[in-house]
């Protein structure tokens, strides 16, 4: 069995006082990786940078305070990637793959963006060049035996189930035709497969991203923006995906909540 766990942290040194540290040592997955980092490995606490039973790689932002990407192995990882091939994205903390024993995990922060302005321009850029990444990284994956699953805050809802308040967010970013319709393409065009919905194609959610403003959380007004995407062979494997939602407000150590997903897959520890 092969578990995967992703969680958009929002700032790794936060979530270490908040409760990560805890988190981590409790889980039962294999691979864990994490988003929004927003740390280099100096700034962190030896128990994050490299804890006790794992294989740790950390890939930052260029720029100070932004973004960063980490992936936690329990198997020594064959091969380590960072960033995919696009000049302006190598070093802006938001991809990161491991090469691991019949399969490839990736750790991805797609830019969240915001209409009108340059950041949605990025988003945009980023989204042109990592669509033909993903359908060579299938290919060249499967030409080695393995399959893939791609993991993170991907920063879109799909479809009106993926988010509470659809009808007032159609014009914001991350719910926008041009967005959804470029993930349908990732769907289609490069051959993944979105395993929440596989195992529950009807929603609504369950939703991985609440606002802390208002009571965007006690009232489960939320979007599904963390998911994971595999390779066909990879995602009929799936027995189970749980969104590990914390009991209250008061004991989230992130916005997000963890996704982890658990495939009938050989993998040995």
């Amino acid at each position: 069995m092969l578990t995967v766990s992703t969680v958009n942290v929002n700032g790794l040194r936060a979530a270490v006082k908040k409760g990560f540290v805890e988190w981590l040592a409790t889980t039962k997955a294999d691979v864990v990786a994490c988003q929004e980092v927003r740390a280099e490995a100096g700034q962190l606490p030896a128990s994050v940078v490299a804890p006790e039973g794992w294989f740790a790689v950390h890939a930052p932002s260029s720029v100070k305070g932004r973004s960063g990407v980490a992936l936690y192995s329990r198997v020594e990882p064959e091969e380590v990637r960072i960033g995919f091939g696009e000049a302006e994205f190598e070093d802006s903390g938001r991809y990161l793959e491991m090469h691991l024993p019949g399969v490839v995990v990736a750790s991805l922060y797609l830019p969240s963006g915001d209409v009108g302005t340059e950041r949605q321009d990025e988003k945009e850029r980023f989204m042109a060049a990592f669509l033909p990444y993903l359908v060579e990284l299938r290919a060249k994956s499967a030409a080695a035996g393995r399959e893939v699953v791609v993991v993170g805050d991907w920063n879109i809802a799909y479809d009106t189930v993926d988010l509470k308040n659809w009808r007032g967010n159609r014009k914001a970013s991350g719910f926008l035709p041009e967005e959804r319709e470029w993930l349908g393409r990732v769907y289609t065009e490069a051959g993944y497969t979105d395993v929440q919905r596989r195992l529950d194609p009807e929603g609504p959610g369950p939703y991985t991203w609440w606002s802390y403003r208002g009571q965007a959380f006690d009232n489960d007004s939320g979007w599904r923006i963390d998911c994971q995407l595999a390779t066909p062979g990879l995602a009929e494997k799936v027995t189970s995906v749980v969104v590990e939602r914390a009991a209250s407000y008061d004991q989230r150590w992130s916005d997000h909540a963890p996704v982890t997903a658990v495939y009938d897959y050989p993998f040995t520890r």
